[in-house]
């Protein structure tokens, strides 16, 4: 915690300072006032789109209502002076600047918290679990948006229920900050898809970006005997551990850090990389975004050198950023050629989840078209002169 900033503000003529705790990245407020029960939605909201945090004192049920209040403020839409986007790509950017413009006003309303991750607020509900599970030990007092806290309560439901995954017939509970399975078709293709024959002989699998090790269960189940999962994250390698650990599957997948691949070579290697290539505006946000497609080319790049002769790499990818501009086909293919692989096969299912049928997203028709798709690649063959 100690790399987080100081904030400072006065109440009640004295000045006061507190360690600054955001998860999404949010600069620490420069202005601080004290507010309670006593301030109106309209002017916290007026407030808090002008710069100004406020530092909640009062009731924290009202804190919670005054946060509903200024979010229905937020997602009001402008009559006037809105911007017509003239491309898919374009709507996109604009969609991704307004969401960043409406975290930062309602992530203006901030609360106290003790140095036991308690909140010295009427009220406040036990969240020492919720924080300590995504922070860690606390060993200072410090602020932070209910906002956020919010999402953490919220993650620790996802943890304790766990997420139901149909392809292992039980549950996987994502840690915060590991991206939840809960969009199950990309896990089904990994499912269904005809495993090499390679895998026969040599049965040694590697999960790339392993997340919380819902893929690398998958192989397990069906009988791969030796799976090594990477990830760089440490939230993702606990939850790795932790869920297979639970499956009963710890003497078939080591789970390892590593950028992307680990040493030797294997007869399956799959990675699930995030599917848009653009900046993501918080550190929660790398499971979904790939900044230049770092991760993607990482992967392809790599490929050809860890395969075994006869191996195949999955690369499970879903065709969004095609739909909003941000990746062609053809730009795909022709990274897969650079890398010296071909595909030999392509499997696609249609998403099912909430967003595709919105007609209000402002995403929607790329939403609409979506396809997820498992590509099967493997080596080129050498060219003999």
């Amino acid at each position: 915690m100690n790399d987080f900033p100081i904030i400072h503000w006065n109440e009640s003529g004295a000045d006061h300072a507190a360690r600054w705790r955001s998860e999404s990245d949010t600069p620490a407020p420069r202005k601080v006032l004290i507010a309670d029960d006593r301030i109106t939605a309209d002017a916290a909201y007026r407030l808090a789109c002008e710069g100004t945090a406020l530092l909640w004192r009062g009731d924290f049920q009202n804190a919670r209502q005054l946060l509903q209040a200024m979010t229905r403020r937020a997602n009001q839409k402008p009559k006037k002076n809105k911007k017509i986007a003239a491309s898919p790509s374009e709507a996109f950017h604009l969609h991704r600047q307004a969401q960043s413009q409406r975290a930062r006003t309602l992530g203006m309303l901030l609360l106290p918290f003790n140095a036991d991750h308690s909140i010295p607020l009427r009220r406040a509900p036990d969240v020492h679990q919720a924080c300590t599970e995504a922070y860690g030990t606390a060993t200072e007092h410090y602020v932070a948006p209910l906002r956020g806290l919010l999402g953490l309560i919220g993650a620790h439901e996802w943890r304790k229920n766990g997420v139901d995954v149909p392809a292992l017939n039980t549950r996987i509970h994502p840690h915060y900050g590991v991206f939840a399975p809960i969009r199950g078709e990309y896990v089904g293709l990994v499912n269904d898809a005809p495993l090499p024959k390679l895998t026969d002989v040599r049965s040694v699998a590697f999960d790339i970006g392993t997340g919380s090790g819902v893929l690398a269960a998958v192989l397990a189940r069906r009988g791969i005997k030796h799976i090594v999962a990477t990830d760089q994250d440490q939230r993702a390698l606990a939850c790795a551990r932790e869920n297979l650990t639970r499956l009963g599957l710890t003497a078939q997948v080591e789970v390892m850090q590593a950028n992307l691949f680990p040493k030797g070579r294997a007869a399956l290697i799959i990675c699930n990389p995030p599917w848009v290539p653009a900046r993501p505006s918080s550190p929660l946000e790398y499971a979904v975004f790939d900044p230049d497609s770092r991760m993607l080319l990482g992967f392809l790049n790599g490929l050809a050198e860890h395969l075994e002769t006869g191996g195949e790499g999955w690369l499970v990818l879903s065709d969004l950023a095609e739909h909003l501009g941000l990746r062609t086909r053809t730009e795909l293919l022709a990274a897969i050629t650079a890398a010296g692989l071909q595909v030999i096969g392509k499997t696609d299912v249609k998403p099912h989840h909430p967003r595709v049928s919105d007609a209000s997203d402002p995403l929607h028709l790329a939403r609409a078209a979506e396809l997820t798709s498992l590509w099967r690649l493997t080596t080129k063959p050498a060219t003999s002169y």
